[in-house]
């Protein structure tokens, strides 16, 4: 019996569950392959999106090379949402939850069948913390496989990434491109497979799972359509089989300060906002104690760095053709950002592992030195006040300035806010507030792209602020807040303020704030009424219910924990 064998031996080698192994024969394993240990392999492959599209094809090189190094690989699917396609629409608010559920049928499968080990094959932004929570939750060694990020599109000699198909319709609107360009645009946004390119949330998540130590170096940055992820998927049964052997598992490997590197490795890149959930959520999993103040803390010590989409021009190959996410990693931790005694599923610390590496490449322009930031402090920045009694998340670069002082324009919806921008109701001056957007209210938070494309597209990106209780897509970038809590379903301050109520937004005091007083804001409380939840039966509806706010992470196996 293979000494690696810790959890499926239950199944296969004991003669009081003879049913187990005639269902394995039958599945094509031998009277040898039950002594061995069994490797789940889930794929979030499905043909329907180019994050996605290619992933199957991956699980399936991914299983023979975990035969070849004498494992039982086993493939399984789960669900995935195309956050591109849903956006604007109804589906959007499916996004989210679509996290949580991955994560439940992996840890479903992975405790039901007995696997020994996983390996998750993800794309798009809710497949990595997804399958990683999933992982989690059983502490059994895993590795996370990202399929990598899209080729850059391009119409004429302008590079395009999936943002550009959404600002173009501001732009058209607006009168800026023809509805030809338009066209043209749309078409050639996305040549192929793989994750949108810029640092937006997938790309995000997928650094700042290689900065935990739960993926392979370069990882995060070999495209989806290059030798270099062929090749990653070809080795992987060997480095599986290493941590098998060695017990490395997921609580061996993010500890707190695991966390911690994570986080500067988000601010340094210039991540997306939806990092704080998912951060958060993942540090639940396995037990290490985080929160939205852990990011500020690291804003307030960590500068922005890398010229990357969506508030730069770079994108994720050309951080690649530099020296990649571990050449950042390199540089960081030369400069005293990063703890490098962190274990690793190489089996070595990441130390280690960045010792093998190459410096980022000489008079590169992608990633900035440490004495010419972008930025001194980072641009996640966590904002408290009366209309954020627990936290809301902006993303300040600077470029779009850091003070905003205007006159509330309200929204119940995203729809009434996209129908109103694109019908020129939105003027400079304003804040545009979604409200009833939040993790109850949506329910499910759905992003909000397509109304901040669209004021970036019809050049009003410097001139409107916007914020919500809902989400926004790693692609937005403007003077936004999201995140807003209390949401203004339960009763947050969001569902109390009116039209022409004066909102500032500062990131420098990090705070959001009507100017109302606490007795006019308690007088419209007593005469609010919540209003029904959106949603009257499925998944919706069990999510509104069980989800916790933004802040806490939008997790859902909380309820009645005690219990």
């Amino acid at each position: 019996m293979s000494e690696i064998n810790k959890y499926s031996k239950h199944v296969t080698q004991n003669d009081e569950r003879p049913g187990a192994q005639s269902m394995l024969h039958a599945a094509g394993l031998s009277t040898d392959d039950l002594k061995k240990a069994q490797v789940g392999i889930v794929s979030c492959g499905w043909e329907g999106n180019p994050c996605n599209m290619h992933l199957n094809a991956l699980a399936k090189e991914m299983k023979h090379n975990v035969v070849e190094n004498d494992l039982v690989g086993l493939i399984y699917h789960t669900s995935g949402v195309s956050d591109a396609i849903s956006m604007g629409t109804t589906g959007m608010r499916f996004s989210l939850p679509s996290r949580d559920i991955i994560a439940d049928s992996v840890e479903m499968v992975t405790s039901a069948q007995w696997y020994d080990a996983t390996i998750a094959v993800v794309g798009c932004d809710k497949n990595m913390p997804g399958a990683l929570m999933g992982i989690n939750r059983v502490n059994r060694p895993g590795i996370i496989v990202y399929g990598g990020t899209i080729k850059s599109g391009c119409h004429n000699d302008k590079k395009l990434d999936i943002t550009s198909s959404f600002e173009a319709v501001g732009q058209k609107m607006s009168g800026q491109i023809t509805p030809e360009e338009f066209k043209n645009i749309v078409r050639n946004a996305c040549p192929g497979p793989g994750a949108c390119g810029g640092m937006y949330t997938a790309n995000t998540m997928a650094s700042a799972i290689e900065g935990l130590g739960m993926s392979m170096p370069f990882n995060s940055s070999f495209p989806a359509v290059s030798q270099q992820k062929a090749d990653e998927a070809n080795n992987i049964g060997a480095a599986i089989k290493n941590i098998l052997e060695k017990d490395i598992r997921p609580k061996d490997i993010q500890t707190r300060e695991a966390f911690e590197n994570a986080l500067r490795l988000i601010i340094v890149l210039g991540g997306s906002t939806n990092a704080v959930i998912h951060m958060i959520a993942l540090a639940k999993s396995v037990g290490v104690p985080l929160s939205m103040d852990d990011f500020q803390q690291a804003s307030n010590t960590t500068p922005l760095l890398s010229d990357l989409k969506p508030s730069g021009q770079f994108v994720m190959e050309e951080l690649n053709d530099v020296g990649g996410v571990p050449g950042v990693m390199k540089m960081m931790l030369k400069e005293g950002l990063l703890h490098g005694d962190c274990m690793t599923v190489t089996g070595k610390t990441l130390a280690e592992n960045l010792g093998e590496v190459a410096h980022l490449e000489e008079g590169q322009k992608v990633v900035m030195p440490l004495d010419k930031p972008l930025k001194k402090e980072g641009h996640l920045q966590i904002l408290y006040g009366n209309l954020a009694k627990e936290g809301a998340v902006a993303k300040i670069t600077g470029k779009e300035g850091e003070v905003f002082e205007g006159t509330a324009n309200i929204f119940d919806s995203e729809d009434e806010a996209n129908s109103a921008i694109l019908d020129g109701k939105v003027s400079a001056g304003d804040v545009v507030v979604i409200r009833y957007c939040g993790p109850k209210g949506g329910p499910g938070m759905p992003e909000m792209l397509k109304p901040t494309a669209s004021i970036m597209g019809m050049g009003l990106g410097k001139k409107v602020a916007l914020i919500t209780d809902g989400r926004f897509s790693g692609a937005t970038h403007g003077f936004v807040v999201g995140h807003v809590t209390p949401e203004a379903q339960t009763g947050g301050a969001l569902a109390l303020i009116k039209n022409g109520d004066i909102i500032k937004i500062d990131g420098v005091t990090n705070s959001l704030e009507v100017k109302l007083s606490e007795n006019e804001l308690a007088q419209r409380r007593a005469d609010w009424k919540a209003p029904k939840i959106n949603a009257e039966h499925g998944l919706l509806l069990k999510y509104a219910h069980f989800v916790a706010t933004a802040s806490e992470g939008c997790v859902t196996d909380e309820l009645n924990k005690e219990l």
